[in-house]
Parts: C-alpha cells; sequence; structure tokens
C-alpha cells in the first residue's frame, strides 16, 4: 500500500484517470493519459503563465515548435524544475540553418524518485520508482515574412518499478505523440503576434493493455501578444509585453477551458534583462496560479529563473526552475 502524498500525485499524472471536467449522467467522465505532458517544461515558460503559443524561445520545443522556426544561431539548453510531481530535468539541441529553419532535439526526464512500499501495519515491504520520458524531434520553418509553422514529433516512455515484496514487478508503457502549431505577425509595423497549435495527438497511451488504453491529452491553444509601451514615449530599447492565451480539451471544446495571462519587460537590444510576471488557471491544480521570473540574455549566454505560487490536490513547496543556454 502507497502511503505518500507525491506518490500519489505523480500516479495521478502518470497513470490514465479521469480528467476535470463536466459530464452528464448518462455519458461518464472522458479519461486520459499520460497527463504528464501538460506539465510546463523551462523557466521562461512557467514565469509567463504557459503563455508561449506565440513566442519566439529556445523553449519551444516543449511548447509551440513555431517558435524555434527563426533562431539565428544554434543553441544548447538545460532545464531544471521542482514540481509537486517530481523532479523535472530537460535537455535541447537546437540547430540553427537559416534562412531554411531549425532542427530540434530535445528530451524531458519527470523523476518521481524512489518511496517506500507499505503495508497497513506500515511495515516496508518493497521500493517503488516512477519516471517519465518524453524524446522530441522538432522541425520549424519561417514560410514567410509573417508566417512560421512547426512540428514536434515526441516518443513517450512511463516506467513504474517496484523492488521487493511486490505485487508485480511494475507497468511500462511506450507511445509516441506529435505536436503542430504556427506563429503569425501580419502586420510589420504592428507589434501583435498571434499563435496556435494542436498539442499532444495521437493514437491511444497503453499502459495495461489495448482494451484499457486512454486517448492523450490533446489540446487546442490559442494566444495574442502585444507590445503596449509603443503607445507611450518609453525608450526605443525597453518594450513590454502583455500575452493572453486559451487552451481546452480538442474533442471536448468548452468544458473545461484554461486561461492564461503573462506579461514581459524587456530591456536592452542585444543584451538583454526580462522581467515576467503571469496569472494562470488550469485544469490540472484547479486553482489559480500566479508566477514571477527573471531573465538575462548577454552575449552567448542565456538564463531564466522562474517561482510559481500556487494552491494544489497535494500542498507543498513553491516550484522554482531554472534554464540555461548558450549558443554557438
Amino acid at each position: 500500500m502507497i502511503r505518500n502524498a507525491k506518490i500519489v500525485l505523480v500516479l495521478l499524472l502518470l497513470l490514465p484517470i479521469h480528467v476535470f471536467g463536466q459530464s452528464t449522467a448518462s455519458e461518464p467522465p472522458p479519461s486520459e493519459g499520460a497527463l504528464f505532458l501538460l506539465l510546463p517544461v523551462g523557466a521562461e515558460a512557467v514565469s509567463l503563465g504557459r503563455t508561449m503559443t506565440a513566442v519566439r524561445s529556445t523553449e519551444s520545443a516543449f511548447w509551440n515548435p513555431a517558435g524555434l522556426s527563426r533562431l539565428a544561431r544554434t543553441e544548447f539548453v538545460v532545464m531544471r524544475g521542482d514540481p509537486l510531481a517530481g523532479a523535472s530535468t530537460a535537455l535541447s539541441w537546437l540547430i540553427s540553418r537559416q534562412p531554411i529553419g531549425v532542427l530540434g532535439l530535445s528530451y524531458h526526464l519527470l523523476d518521481g524518485g524512489e518511496q517506500p512500499l507499505v503495508d497497513d501495519q506500515q511495515n516496508v515491504r518493497g521500493t517503488i520508482s516512477i519516471r517519465s520520458h518524453v524524446g522530441i524531434v522538432s522541425v520549424a520553418t519561417p514560410l514567410a515574412r509573417w508566417l512560421d509553422i512547426g512540428l514536434n514529433l515526441k516518443i513517450v516512455r512511463f516506467n513504474l518499478n517496484c523492488s521487493g515484496q511486490c505485487d508485480d514487478a511494475g507497468v511500462q508503457a511506450n507511445g509516441w505523440a506529435g505536436d503542430v502549431g504556427f506563429q503569425s505577425q501580419p502586420l510589420a509595423n504592428l507589434p501583435l503576434r498571434f499563435g496556435a497549435m494542436l498539442a499532444h495527438f495521437g493514437p491511444r497511451f497503453q499502459v495495461v493493455n489495448a482494451a484499457q488504453a486512454d486517448p492523450l491529452p490533446t489540446r487546442i491553444r490559442v494566444s495574442a501578444a502585444y507590445e503596449v509601451l509603443r503607445h507611450f514615449s518609453a525608450p526605443e530599447d525597453l518594450s513590454l509585453w502583455v500575452r493572453v492565451e486559451v487552451e481546452d480539451r480538442w474533442k471536448r471544446l468548452g468544458e473545461s477551458a484554461s486561461f492564461y495571462v503573462g506579461t514581459e519587460l524587456v530591456a536592452g537590444s542585444t543584451n538583454e534583462i526580462f522581467l515576467r510576471a503571469s496569472r494562470a488557471s488550469g485544469e490540472i491544480n484547479q486553482t489559480a496560479e500566479i508566477a514571477f521570473g527573471f531573465g538575462l540574455r548577454y552575449e552567448a549566454f542565456e538564463l531564466a529563473l522562474a517561482r510559481s505560487f500556487a494552491s494544489s490536490i497535494v500542498q507543498g513547496s513553491e516550484p522554482v526552475y531554472v534554464s540555461f543556454g548558450i549558443r554557438f
């Protein structure tokens, strides 16, 4: 018997469960598998409240791959975080070949750690470990001055291993998923950007057997971003972006939409400083979440820090995220 709140949360995110949302008496709530795909990756994304669909970023391989299309130089990025579900580690190798576009190779590990398996008398029977792995190949290209597109192919693996006096050896599951998205700035003289994407589409995620396979948490995301300081007498090297985004389940639109608002103050031109803040209301934690972050881009280096403050189904310390990149 598992008596650990953190492991319960990890199981909820990794195994197929009923998702939050409305249902009728005649129709049972829909279930989804591999909900860990919905967890945030990257300090910039967390500090912006997940408003990443219209953002050009080195973290875009884990969000909208279209945001990679105009990356000027090859870059290696390391992202680390400590959400309540475990330790999150992600790597991206982004190969820029402009004006053709960008090829990205990325990997994300969510490690729930090792926890004791105890019986009703609190006797330790064994140890369980829970980990999820996601490997991503990203392709992004600018189709026109005003339009960028991107595609992700993701290999997904889930492992629940048990050692000791276990009822079974554990669970292993494999699958694949995809993302496709675009970004657009239709008017060259107006700092207004749009983005849209379909995330985590693919075949059912099979954990136990084919009969019990559940659909992936496919989402549609739509976003807009606008730079507001252009209406004031602000210095040319100072900008303030406001971003809004809506996310919903692909097949049940309107039942459990999530809303995100992110702001980013940017100072500098070649070398830049970023101050970020956001508010998010999502279906995973069912409560409002705020986040703050700081970023620095200096010569070939890029650093981002973020901390989120949220009420969750499991109480704990507020997650901290760090991203570090180096350009070549």
